[in-house]
Formats: structure tokens, C-alpha cells, sequence
């Protein structure tokens, strides 16, 4: 069952029930490219500018009430999570994203047509362009929309999940504090230092990520709407970004403003760019929290085992009783994905040319999804791995008294050669430090028992 809508280019049939119109259907048939949907974040994005933008027009008086009303009135719909599949159109359509603003258009226009009491297609008492569109143009409203989703993406899931896994870090940072083990340099034991020290580093590894995000999220704040077609503002109106853009702030509470120079907001998108590289930072430093983790963890008993990580599921199909870090797992493959996602977003980027960047869809999809791969991915790790996590303090204590670089307490005393001449024979004769350190007779045990104090050598000596 099918009706008859018309663009520029003529008669399209279109599903009969369909919100959208001639200009998605069209995109349908020649964009059938893998499948996946434009990220659904821009569908709620796009309903705030589309709401935004009424609102500015019906202020000005370029936009009946009437219209205004109606069209407010579906964006609230969408907002409400209706219409969801209305938007069927895949990632990969044109660089600009032109047929996405059009879906949005058409769905908003028709349900207004339906609202009305008007047929679907008639374009009546609402048309997408000349309304829905006011003032506007994909190469304005589709970069503003891309920026919209990232940050509110950032603030409202990712910034919560780092916080979050930054503070299950911090206590057990707290927690262990007193628990001395044998601190690792290029894989071999160093000197000691306490479990707690070790996981401060991982929380102030977050907090510093997520400052990074913060002042990146400075440049995504800028929207480029306003500029319509090539950054001059063609077709819009004296004030017309200022008002639009500060509605945008007041329904997303989030600080946005017009961009400073539309050229570049619309030429480029290095905002998104330098955003990603943040992102990139935060997979790099999840990927070595998750990574010491399991490495900590491995054995249990032909390990390292200094960690006991929580037993969330049968680790083998074959080894019973086997726990796997599944979730160190998890959060590596994410961070690799996002760094990966991360090139693609810097290939996109530096690939806009004169006044468009062509490549808009493809960043804002890998930006999102890096976004959500982040979210989601420490937020798993925080309630499934970290909040269960527990130190074996036997192991750790073992790990301590047999180590040979506690002879470093040594060198201050009796000079480096002397010391690596200890710890040289007590590896070579599988003796403890102080057994050798008496043979050689480089040192009394009075002496050695006053050093060599593992407690000791957690900060540095008065």
C-alpha cells in the first residue's frame, strides 16, 4: 500500500503509513549500504534544533503560531520517544548528511499534515522546507546536531561512568593503603610500594581524563547554525543564531552558543576532532588499567595472583573451575575500538574541502560510538570487576619477602656494587637477602634488619 508524494525531481511512491516523504524514500533506494542506522542520538539532537528553531521563527514572526505550535508539538513527540522508526536512513548517505535533515523534515512535516487533519504528502498546513527548515540548512543544521549529541552524550553517560569508576578506584586506593607489595619495572620487581599508591594512579589517571574531555567539550559547545548553506547566513535572519542556539541551551541545559566564525564551524570540524583525541586518551589509559588488572590477576596459583577478581561466570567450556578477566577483556577490546574509531574521526576531519566538510556522517558515527563504547564499557567494569575486586595478601606478602630488590634499602648504606653484589649471590644461591648479605659479610644483621623494611621504602627516607 503505497501513496504518492513529489520533491523537485517528481513523483515518489512511499509506504502508505510513513511519516517520511519523497526525499527519504529516494535515499531508501540508493543508499542501501550495510544497514546501520544513522546513530539514533541525532534523532533526539535533531528534534531539540527543529523545536529550537520554530520557536526563534515563531518569535520573529517568520513562523505562524499555528505552525509553530504544530511543529513544537511533534518534536515533543519525538522527544518522547515516538516515531523512532521513522527514521530508516543508514550511516552512509551523502557527506553532508542531507537526506537525514530532509527525513527529519519530511516526519515532523507530515505528522503536522496528520495533526491537522490533513493528508499525509500534502504538505499542509506544515511543508519541510519552507517551514521545518526555516532558516536553515543541512550544512548548518547537521554540524549543529552532531555536536549537540556528542556533548550531551558526554555529560549525561560518560562523564557519569568516569566519575563512577573513578571513585571505586579512589576506594580502594583508601582501602589498601597499608597493603606493601613489589612495585614492577619492565615486568621485573622494583621496589615497593602499596597497593593503595598503585591504584591512586589509576583514579588520578581518570580525573585527568576526564578534565581533558571537559576543556574539549569547549570547542563542541559552538554551534555553526546560523551559517544556512556556506556560513553567510543566506535565507536566515539578523539574530536569528543567537535565538535558535540560546533555546537550544535552555531545552538541553547545556552551554551552548553560536560559533565565533561559521566558515570554520561549517569548513571543518576540529572540535569533533580534538574531542575524539580525547576519548583516544581515555581508551589509552582504560586499556592499562584493565591490562595491570589482569595481569595482577593471572594464575591463580601459577601467576602473579595478587588480585582475586570476582567470579562472574565459568571462565572454559573444558577447565572447570577456571574465572577468566572477562571483563579486563571487554575494556581492552573497547579502548582498541575507540582508538581505531579515533582514526577514522582524524581521517574524516582533515578531509572536508572549501566551504564543507563531506565527511560529517562519518565522524559524528564513529564519535557516538566511541562515546558509548566508553560508557558503557566502564560502567561494566566498575560494578562487574571492580566492585568485587579483592588483594590476596598472603600472595602479595610472599611476593615481598622474596623479592631481591629490597636490597635497594642497602645502597645508601653500603654503596651500589656492594648491594648488587647481595642481591647477585642470593639469586644465584636461592637465598634469602639477609642470608646472603651475612655470608658476604657486607652488612650485620642488626644493620640489615634496621635497612631493609619494606614499610619503609614506600615514601622517601627522612
Amino acid at each position: 500500500m503505497f501513496r504518492i508524494e513529489t520533491d523537485s525531481l517528481g513523483e515518489v511512491r512511499v509506504p502508505e503509513e510513513a511519516l517520511w516523504g519523497a526525499q527519504t524514500q529516494r535515499a531508501l533506494t540508493l543508499f542501501t549500504i550495510d544497514g546501520e542506522l544513522m546513530p539514533r542520538e541525532m534523532i533526539r539532537a535533531y528534534a531539540i534544533l527543529k523545536k529550537a528553531c520554530a520557536l526563534a521563527n515563531g518569535e520573529a514572526g517568520k513562523l505562524s503560531p499555528e505552525r509553530r505550535d504544530l511543529i513544537v508539538t511533534v518534536c515533543d513527540e519525538i522527544l518522547a520517544g515516538l516515531h523512532a522508526d521513522m527514521f530508516p536512513l543508514p550511516v552512509w548517505i551523502s557527506g553532508s548528511g542531507t537526506q537525514f535533515n530532509m527525513n527529519v523534515n519530511e516526519v515532523i512535516a507530515n505528522r503536522c499534515s496528520q495533526l491537522a487533519g490533513k493528508p499525509l504528502g500534502s504538505k499542509e498546513p506544515v511543508h519541510p522546507n519552507d517551514h521545518v527548515n526555516l532558516s536553515q540548512s543541512t550544512n548548518d543544521n547537521f554540524p549543529s546536531v552532531m555536536y549537540m549529541a556528542a556533548a550531551t552524550g558526554i555529560v549525561e553517560k560518560l562523564i557519569p561512568s568516569v566519575q563512577a569508576m573513578r571513585g571505586e578506584l579512589s576506594a580502594k586506593a583508601e582501602e589498601w593503603a597499608s597493603i606493601v607489595k613489589i612495585g614492577r619495572t619492565h615486568m621485573q620487581d622494583a621496589t615497593p610500594l602499596t597497593l593503595g599508591q598503585e591504584f591512586s594512579g589509576y583514579a588520578s589517571l581518570l580525573e585527568d581524563n576526564k578534565k581533558r574531555i571537559e576543556d574539549a567539550l569547549g570547542g563542541v559547545y559552538e554551534l555553526a547554525l546560523g551559517g544556512t548553506a556556506v556560513g553567510t547566513g543566506v535565507n536566515s535572519w539578523p539574530g536569528f543564531a543567537e535565538a535558535a542556539v540560546g533555546r537550544i541551551a535552555d531545552l538541553t541545559g547545556l552551554p551552548f552558543v553560536p560559533a565565533g566564525n561559521r566558515f570554520a564551524a561549517q569548513g571543518s570540524h576540529d572540535a569533533l576532532v580534538h574531542l575524539s583525541a580525547a576519548l583516544k586518551t581515555l581508551a589509552n589509559s582504560l586499556n592499562r588499567i584493565a591490562a595491570d588488572i589482569r595481569l595482577l590477576s593471572c594464575g591463580p596459583r601459577a601467576g602473579l595472583g595478587e588480585l582475586v577478581i570476582p567470579a562472574n561466570e565459568p571462565g572454559s567450556s573444558i577447565m572447570p573451575g577456571k574465572v577468566n578477566p572477562t571483563q579486563c577483556e571487554a575494556l581492552t577490546m573497547v579502548s582498541m575500538q575507540v582508538m581505531a574509531n579515533d582514526l577514522a574521526v582524524t581521517l574524516g576531519g582533515t578531509s572536508g574541502s572549501l566551504e564543507m566538510n563531506a565527511y560529517k556522517p562519518l565522524i559524528i558515527r564513529n564519535v557516538l560510538h566511541s562515546v558509548r563504547l566508553l560508557s558503557d564499557g566502564a560502567r561494566s567494569f566498575t560494578d562487574h570487576l571492580l566492585a568485587g575486586l579483592a588483594p590476596d595478601r598472603e600472595r602479595i606478602a610472599a611476593h615481598v619477602s622474596h623479592s631481591l630488590m629490597l636490597v635497594t634499602a642497602l645502597t645508601p648504606v653500603i654503596g651500589y656494587d656492594k648491594a648488587a653484589q647481595i642481591a647477585h649471590h642470593a639469586h644465584k644461591t636461592g637465598q634469602s637477602l639477609r642470608h646472603a648479605a651475612l655470608e658476604l659479610g657486607l652488612v650485620t644483621a642488626e644493620e640489615f634488619d634496621r635497612v631493609v623494611v619494606p614499610e619503609r621504602m614506600i615514601r622517601p627516607r627522612e
